[in-house]
Formats: C-alpha cells, sequence, structure tokens
C-alpha cells in the first residue's frame, strides 16, 4: 500500500479537521490538504517530468509545506530523502549526489545554499523553495484523481545515517517499513484520535517526521512552531493551545523543557504523551521529568535502520515504582516492540542468556531493506536475516534491555549522531595538525560534548580558533568540538591503533585549552 493512502482515508472520514496548522492557527483541513497534495502530485510528474521511483530531496527546516511535499511524492510514486538542514554544503551536495535526486524542496532560509549545488550535482534539475511562485505554481491546477500504485518494498524514505567511518549511508525504508512502525506506534505508544496533535519541536527529517504518520494516519493535527524549531517557552504555549497534545524529544530537549523556568507556571494539561530516545537518558533525569510532567513519558530505542522501533519503555513501566527492580528498569531501554524479534548476540552471532552482554539485533518488517548502492555494508549490516545494530547491552531475565555502550564510537548531543571520522578528517586538513582523535564526554545539557585530542607538527603552536575555522569551512557547526586537548602523542596500542578508551579516561585530566 501507497502510504499515501494513510491520508487518503483520514481526509475521507475526517476532511473538516486540521491537518497543518502554524502556532495556534489552522493552515489546512485534511480535505485542503489531500487537495493540495493530489494537485503537487500531477505537477511533479507532468512539469518536472518525474516518474515513479525518481528520488525528491526535503532539505527543509521545519514548516506547514513540509508534509506537502513529502505526501506529495509519495502519491507521485516517487522516494524521498530527507535531509538534515544543518548539515554543512559539502555534506549536502555528497547526499544530493549519492541518492541521486532529480528535485529539492527547500525551505527559503536554505534556498542560497542548495540552489548552487545544482551546479555540482548532475541529477539535480530543480530547487524549489517553499513560499516562491515555483511552489506556489504546484498547488495550481487539477488534482490527479488516485495516488501511484507502489509495490509495498519500493522506496519511500532514503535516510542516511553512518557509523563510526565512512560516508554517510542511505538506510533505504520502504512503504512497508514505515507502515509496519506506524501500526507499532499505535500498538505500542499511544492510541491516536482526530482531537489529537502532535507537536514539530523536533527536526521532521528525522523522529518528529516519522511520528506525523501514526498521527496523520488518524487524522490528527500536525502543529508546527511559529519558529521552526524548538524553544521550551513556545512549546509549553503550544501544549497549552492544542489538546491531546504529543511530542517527540531527544533528551536534551526533555532536560530543557523540564528546567526552563516557564515549566512551573505553565498549563500542561494538555500533554498526552513525550516520547523520548536517539540517545541517553540519564535515571536521573528520568525522575525528574516525572516529577514536573506526570505519566506522560515513553523512552523508544530505534535506529534509522529500523526506524524508532526496537524497544519500548512505556508510560505504565515508567511508574511502576512498586516494582523491586523499578530503577534498573526505569534505566533501561524496555522491551522488545510488538512486531519486532530482538536478541543480544555474541561474536558469532549466537543468542545469549539473560544477564549476557553482547551485540543487539533485531529482525522486523520495519528494518531496511539495506544500504543504498552499498551491498558490502547491507551484507554486513543484515547478515543472517538480523539488523546488527552496534550496540551492545543485556536483557535482565523478565525481557528488559539495558544498553551498556556503543560499539561504535558514535557521539550523541542533542540527539543528532555525531561521527568521529567527519571531524577528525576536517581537523587533518590543517595544515598544522599531524594528528587529531575525537571521542564524547558526558555533558548534563547536550547528553554528550565533543572533545578533540590534537598533536601539532613539530615547532607549530595551534589554536582552538583556528581549528574551528577549518572545521566550519567542511563540517555542520553542531558537530564542531566543544573541547580541544592539545596533546604531545595520542596514546596506540601496538598496531598504531588510537586507544580511545584511554582517550576517555584523560578527560578527568585539567583542560589544556579548550574552544
Amino acid at each position: 500500500m501507497n502510504l499515501a493512502q494513510l491520508l487518503i482515508k483520514a481526509a475521507r472520514t475526517h476532511g473538516r479537521r486540521p491537518a497543518i496548522s502554524r502556532g495556534g492557527e489552522m493552515v489546512l483541513t485534511y480535505g485542503q490538504l489531500l487537495r493540495n497534495i493530489a494537485v503537487m502530485a500531477g505537477n511533479l510528474r507532468a512539469r518536472h517530468r518525474l516518474q515513479p521511483g525518481d528520488r525528491v530531496a526535503l532539505v527543509m527546516t521545519n514548516c506547514a509545506e513540509y508534509m506537502q511535499a513529502l505526501f506529495a511524492a509519495w502519491f507521485a510514486g516517487l522516494g524521498a530523502v530527507p535531509i538534515d538542514a544543518r548539515l554543512h554544503p559539502r555534506e549536502l551536495a555528497w547526499i544530493l549526489d549519492h541518492s541521486g535526486v532529480k528535485l529539492a524542496f527547500v525551505t527559503p532560509d536554505l534556498a542560497a545554499t542548495v540552489a548552487p549545488l545544482a551546479n555540482e550535482v548532475k541529477s539535480l534539475a530543480a530547487v524549489i523553495a517553499t513560499e516562491s511562485p515555483d511552489f506556489a505554481a504546484l498547488t495550481q491546477g487539477e488534482p490527479v484523481t488516485q495516488c501511484e500504485r507502489v509495490n509495498p518494498n519500493d522506496l519511500a524514505w532514503l535516510f542516511y545515517t553512518s557509523g563510526a567511518t565512512g560516508r554517510p549511508k542511505g538506510a533505504m525504508l520502504s512503504h512497508r517499513n514505515l507502515l509496519a512502525m506506524t501500526m507499532n506506534y499505535l500498538a505500542d505508544i499511544d492510541p491516536i484520535s482526530e482531537r489529537d496533535c502532535i507537536i514539530h519541536a523536533a527536526p521532521m527529517s528525522h523522529g518528529s517526521g516519522l511520528y506525523g504518520l501514526p498521527h496523520l494516519a488518524k487524522a490528527a493535527n500536525q502543529v508546527i512552531p511559529a519558529s521552526g524549531g524548538f524553544n521550551p517557552g513556545e512549546t509549553l504555549e503550544l501544549i497549552a493551545r492544542w489538546p491531546g497534545a504529543s511530542c517527540f524529544f531527544a533528551p536534551t530537549m526533555v532536560n530543557r523543557l523540564v528546567d526552563c523556568d516557564a515549566v512551573n507556571n505553565a498549563d500542561t494539561g494538555n500533554l498526552k504523551t513525550l516520547v523520548y530516545g536517539g540517545g541517553p537518558m540519564y535515571l536521573a533525569d528520568i525522575r525528574h521529568a516525572l516529577a514536573i510532567l506526570g505519566p506522560r513519558l515513553v523512552q523508544i530505542y530505534g535506529q534509522g535502520e529500523a526506524p524508532m522501533t526496537i524497544t519500548v519503555l512505556p508510560k505504565s513501566m515508567h511508574v511502576e515504582s512498586e516494582d523491586p527492580n523499578y530503577l534498573e528498569r526505569l534505566a533501561s531501554v524496555g522491551i522488545a516492540r510488538t512486531n519486532v524479534e530482538v536478541r543480544v548476540v555474541n561474536a558469532f552471532d549466537e543468542p545469549l542468556h539473560a544477564g549476557e552482554i553482547g551485540e543487539v539485533v533485531c529482525r522486523s518488517d520495519v528494518v531496511m531493506a539495506g544500504y543504498w548502492r552499498d551491498l558490502q555494508a547491507s551484507a554486513d549490516m543484515l547478515r543472517g536475516g538480523w539488523l546488527h545494530t552496534g550496540d551492545v547491552g543485556s536483557f535482565d531475565e523478565r525481557g528488559f534491555l539495558t544498553l551498556k555502550d556503543r560499539s561504535k564510537d558514535v557521539i550523541i548531543s542533542g540527539g543528532s549522531n555525531i561521527y568521529p571520522r567527519d571531524i577528525e578528517e576536517a581537523l587533518l586538513a590543517h595544515p598544522e595538525v599531524a594528528e587529531a582523535s575525537v571521542v564524547g564526554r558526558r555533558d548534563p545539557k547536550w547528553g554528550e560534548a565533543v572533545v578533540a585530542f590534537v598533536v601539532a607538527r613539530p615547532g607549530v603552536t595551534l589554536t582552538p580558533e583556528g581549528l574551528d575555522k577549518t572545521c566550519l569551512e567542511r563540517i555542520a557547526r553542531f558537530k564542531r568540538p566543544s573541547e580541544y586537548r592539545f596533546v604531545e602523542s595520542l596514546p596506540k596500542n601496538s598496531y598504531g591503533k588510537v586507544l580511545k578508551t584511554e582517550l576517555r579516561a584523560q578527560l578527568a585530566a585539567p583542560v589544556a585549552a579548550s574552544g
């Protein structure tokens, strides 16, 4: 089934209900949204000559047009490529080229960044900014009468993620995958009605946009903050304005919300569910959030390769304080989702018993088909029919999974994955840097902070300002190290591999310099 059928069904029954709102005001009803999308789909096919299976990029900050562009692509049988709007132009260009997109939707703030990339990306024929005449033209004309028929395994969402090394990888998520995710939300997290809403304060290119699908399937309101992003005071105002409110937040966003002054006098009665995930949330922070917001928290564990859907710690398990193992369970990532098999395995992919630590693997209809144009990485990640997460953990005897560490050196800061090699390569582009190694340090605000250990070439003196400049020329600002440590050498084993465990141990030492 084409994901666009979710919208068609919602509009048929609830055509007058709010579909998209900006701030406190409705923008489109479900009937209006469906018509806009059906018109746009026809124009994408006729004016831009896009064919089923072609890819369309969404390089957009949160806006009312995001869902329109996404569902218009699906209505026309196209694959969507949502891209983090904060990426550096070089990173954007690589993803646009690798995915072979033919058209890119952008918000006005990103038009000047993305439009010139059409000269570098051979496949990219058009860049269309929202609020532009070109975008308005897409909504003019007669709607096509039905959405394109697709195979359930056809590409719907090409999500670029990566491990600790190498270029980003495009996780191929099909219509089947995202329908499975949608049904699993309704089974394990929350029932949704047409009188509910989701507040998109987190990026719609990631988890918040994915969770827009179950809400759209049930004709709930998609609320976009007027700021286009996360502001604790604004979020609290939107919660007070819209009933049945749900949000998906990174743990750092939860902490910022419950720690802001405005929360003390806020009306949070409309808050139905706050789902958090995308990084570690510490036990003390969970208990603090529960004390402020009450029994509204849900924790999820997933990956881009199994979108938002491996395990869940539902609301009820957040408040089972009479359970003798309550605190241990609260520190876990919960239990396997309804339609997901989850195991912990050893190095030979043999299942381990409760209490034994190994790699977390899973299989389900929610797991990706593989990586775009990367057969070897796909085979490695999906060997034996199981998604190998790279995360290390253990089950207890009741099936609660606790993550112990990440086998990959991914740093999760503010809910975003930051890959050390990207930063190390940027630092090594500085002519006076001999060696560099990047690790994460626990941070009470962001979850983790990026720390770079840097060795200068003989006879030179490096400065944080100079390294910042080099980084900002090559990578997104949010990846830039928050701290530099200048060292004479990096610890290595006998094979010359840098020992990052020793670098993490050194983080307790006095800081030599910081950015």
